[in-house]
């Protein structure tokens, strides 16, 4: 590989790294960047699933603190995001890649919007902001279902997605929040990344390459979002968020 692929994706992968943990979305990162670079479509999707995987482990352990708290939570989404990321990744070869690409704008836009609105809605319909609506769990546990599918396919954005969702079911906490969706984002990449990895659709020089950019992103990323404040934290998920919505639309529909 060229020096300036190899620093080229390094720091794709440091900034997706940072970006998905504090919000989720660096795929649109690291997925072009593998492009850029000469990468067909379907090896850079399966490079990149798998750099970012191996990658989370900087996030998760920067988490820690939070691992009790979420422990109950764990019962309930990780058999439907284990499920749903395997069914994604077998779409991956059964679908047109394009088409359902056209979805990833409006998945991510109506995410960020439900995450900046989700205290007015969730006090409009009156639901208990520590315990959770039963209903407002079954919904979550649906949605998580449906953002494990997306995530085992692709993923990009599946970290706002899962923000959104988990504001409904009684967490008030951001970095628990994080927390949660960071080990449940891993969780669905890493059942992606196996499926990848037996198809044979890894490059492995490239992967190792990002890893080692990922590790210091994710470590980073989580490191530094607990020490400001929860609004601060927010407001960059959503601006994040936006700016990701608006770059997908650009790719899909003006380009």
């Amino acid at each position: 590989m060229p020096l300036t692929e190899i620093i080229g994706l390094m720091l794709a992968a440091a900034a997706a790294g940072a970006i998905n943990a504090v919000a989720g979305g660096g795929t649109i990162i690291t997925f072009p960047a593998l492009l850029f670079f000469g990468t067909s479509s379907k090896i850079a999707n399966a490079t990149s699933t798998m750099a970012l995987v191996i990658g989370t482990s900087g996030s998760l352990y920067s988490y820690r603190g939070h691992w009790p708290v979420i422990k109950p939570w764990l019962s309930r989404f990780v058999p439907i995001s284990i499920i749903g990321a395997a069914l994604g990744a077998m779409l991956l070869n059964m679908t047109s890649e394009k088409a359902f690409d056209k979805l990833v704008p409006f998945l991510i836009f109506f995410a960020t919007v439900l995450f900046v609105s989700q205290g007015v809605l969730r006090r409009f319909i009156n639901l208990e902001a520590k315990s959770g609506h039963p209903h407002a769990i079954l919904g979550a546990i649906f949605f998580q279902f449906v953002v494990a599918l997306y995530g085992g396919y692709f993923g990009a954005g599946i970290g706002i997605l899962m923000l959104a969702s988990l504001g409904f079911i009684g967490m008030d906490s951001i970095h628990e929040m994080n927390a949660l969706k960071n080990l449940l984002g891993s969780l669905i990449n890493f059942v992606a990344a196996m499926w990848f990895l037996f198809a044979g659709l890894v490059n492995w020089q490239k992967a190792g390459v990002m890893t080692i950019g990922a590790l210091a992103g994710y470590f980073l990323g989580a490191h530094y979002s607990q020490r400001i404040s929860q609004q601060r934290v927010r407001q960059i998920i959503t601006a994040i968020g936006f700016v990701l919505s608006a770059i997908t639309f650009y790719r899909e529909f003006v380009k």
